[in-house]
C-alpha cells in the first residue's frame, strides 16, 4: 500500500517549516536513509532522510513552501510492486489532521525536561470549563501579535478550543478594542519604511525572550576583572599550538572558565522547573552566536573537562555550522550556563536575557586599558567587566555572587584553566 511521507518535527518544538528543496522527483526511487529533501525549521536548515524503501509516486507540497505543518503529507511513496501512477492520491486517506501533530510539539517548549513526556496528556485535559477560554499555543501568539481578544473569539475546535483559523479569520471588531496598544504601534502613518515578514526563528526569538522576561525574575551581578594575566596567557598557547593550526580566542578561554566556575559552586549549576531543582553534574555551556536572522546558541559539551584546544576546535566548527544554518537540534538545545560576549563590538557592559530554561547567562564585554588599583598604586590594566544574569528562583545572590568570585580569579590566574 502507499506509503505517506509527512512534515517531520525535527526538534522537539516545531511546530511548522520550509520545504527548501527536494533532492529527489516523482518517479525516483529511494531507500532508508537517502536524504529526500532540505527542510528549514526555525533555527537550522536540516536534511530529511527517507525511512522506507519505495518509488516516489507523488510530491504533494512544492520546494520552498513555507508554514508546513509537522504531521502533513508531503509526498507519497510506492512499494515495491506497486504501480506509482495508480497511488497518486492516496494522501487524503493517509494524512491525519495537522493539529493534534503540532500541539505536543508546542507544549514541550516551555515544559521542563522531565515533564516533556507528559505533555500530549496534560493538553489533552485542557478542556473548556467556566469562564476558562481554551486555546492552542499557535492561536494564542497570533491573537497577542494582532491584539486580539480571545473572548470574543468563537473555537471550532474540540470542544469548542480556539485554533490557528480562528484568530486568523477575526474580524477588526475584536481587535483594537481588546489591544489598543499593539495595533496602534503597528501603525507608522506616513513614515517611509518597508514592511519585512518576520522569519520563524525572529519569530521563536522573540517568543522566548518575552516569555523569559515576564516569567524570570533576573537577578544581575557585575564583576570588573583583569584580563593582562589571561591575554599572556593566550599568546604563549597559541604560540605553542600555531604548530598544530590552532588558534585560542579569549572566547575559548572564556568558556572554559565559565564551566569550571560552575563546577566549583554547584549551586548555579541548575534549573528550575517549578516543582523541583535540577542540579547537574557537568557544565554545558551555550555560547551565542550571532547568525543572519538572528540568534543561536551552539553547546560545549562538558566544557570543564575539556581542553582549550579542543574547545577553541570545537567552537569553530560549531560557529560556521551555525552560520550556515546546519546544526542539528542536539547541538543547540540544551546546555545548562549560556556566555554571551559582545567585546567585539565595543560594548562596554550589558545586562543578558536568560535562555530558558536554563537558570544563568554570563555577559561579557570588552577589555579595555583602564586606570586600576594594582597592589595598592593606581596603574593601567587591561579591565572587562562581567555580568551574570541569575533565575532569582534558582539561585541566590550569595551563591551567584560566589560564582563571580570564582570567575575572576580564575580569569586574572588562569593557570587553573590549563591544570
Amino acid at each position: 500500500m502507499p506509503i505517506a511521507i509527512k512534515m517531520p518535527a525535527l526538534s522537539p518544538t516545531m511546530e511548522e517549516g520550509t520545504l527548501a528543496k527536494w533532492l529527489v522527483k516523482v518517479g525516483d526511487t529511494v531507500s532508508a536513509g537517502d536524504i529526500m529533501a532540505e527542510i528549514e525549521t526555525d533555527k537550522a536548515t536540516m536534511e530529511f532522510e527517507a525511512v522506507d524503501e519505495g518509488v516516489i509516486a507523488e510530491i504533494s507540497v512544492a520546494e520552498g513552501t513555507e508554514g508546513v505543518k509537522v504531521g502533513t503529507v508531503i509526498a507519497t511513496l510506492a512499494e515495491e510492486g506497486e504501480d506509482p501512477a495508480s497511488v497518486k492520491g492516496a494522501k487524503a486517506d493517509a494524512a491525519p489532521p495537522a493539529a493534534p501533530a503540532a500541539v505536543p510539539a508546542a507544549k514541550q517548549e516551555t515544559a521542563p525536561a522531565a515533564a516533556v513526556a507528559s505533555a500530549p496528556a496534560a493538553v489533552a485535559k485542557a478542556a473548556p470549563s467556566g469562564d476558562r477560554i481554551v486555546a492552542s499555543p499557535l492561536a494564542k501568539r497570533i491573537a497577542a501579535d494582532k491584539g486580539i481578544d480571545l473572548a470574543a473569539v468563537k473555537g471550532s475546535g474540540p470542544n469548542g478550543r480556539i485554533v490557528k483559523a480562528d484568530v486568523e479569520g477575526a474580524g477588526p471588531s475584536v481587535t483594537a478594542s481588546a489591544r489598543p496598544e499593539l495595533v496602534e504601534g503597528r501603525t507608522p502613518g506616513d513614515v517611509p519604511h518597508i514592511e519585512e515578514k518576520l522569519s520563524g526563528m525572529r519569530k521563536t526569538i522573540a517568543r522566548r525572550l518575552t516569555e523569559s522576561k515576564q516569567q524570570v525574575p533576573h537577578i544581575y551581578l557585575t564583576v570588573d576583572i583583569r584580563l593582562d594575566a589571561l591575554l599572556k596567557l593566550r599568546g604563549e598557547l597559541n604560540s605553542a599550538l600555531e604548530a598544530r593550526g590552532v588558534k585560542l580566542s579569549v572566547n575559548d578561554l572564556l568558556i572554559k572558565a565559565l564551566a569550571q566556575s560552575l563546577l566549583q559552586v554547584p549551586a548555579c549549576n541548575v534549573q528550575f522547573t517549578g516543582e523541583t531543582l535540577l542540579k547537574f553534574t557537568r557544565a554545558d555551556i551555550s555560547v551565542a552566536v550571532s547568525i543572519s536572522g538572528g540568534l543561536i546558541t551552539p553547546i560545549i559539551v562538558d566544557a570543564g573537562a575539556k581542553s582549550l584546544s579542543a574547545i577553541s576546535t570545537e567552537m569553530k566548527d560549531l560557529a560556521e555550522r551555525a552560520r550556515d544554518h546546519k546544526l542539528q537540534p542536539h547541538e543547540y538545545q540544551g546546555g545548562t550556563a549560556s556566555l554571551s560576549n559582545m567585546g567585539m563590538y565595543g560594548i562596554k557592559q550589558f545586562e543578558a536575557i536568560i535562555n530558558p530554561p536554563q537558570a544563568m547567562i554570563m555577559a561579557i564585554g570588552a577589555g579595555e586599558k583602564r586606570p586600576y588599583v594594582v597592589d595598592d598604586s593606581l596603574q593601567i590594566a587591561t579591565v572587562m567587566s562581567a555580568t551574570g544574569s541569575f533565575d532569582h528562583r534558582a539561585i541566590d545572590g550569595a551563591d551567584g555572587a560566589k560564582l563571580m568570585s570564582v570567575l575572576r580569579d580564575l580569569v586574572e590566574k588562569p593557570l587553573g584553566l590549563v591544570a
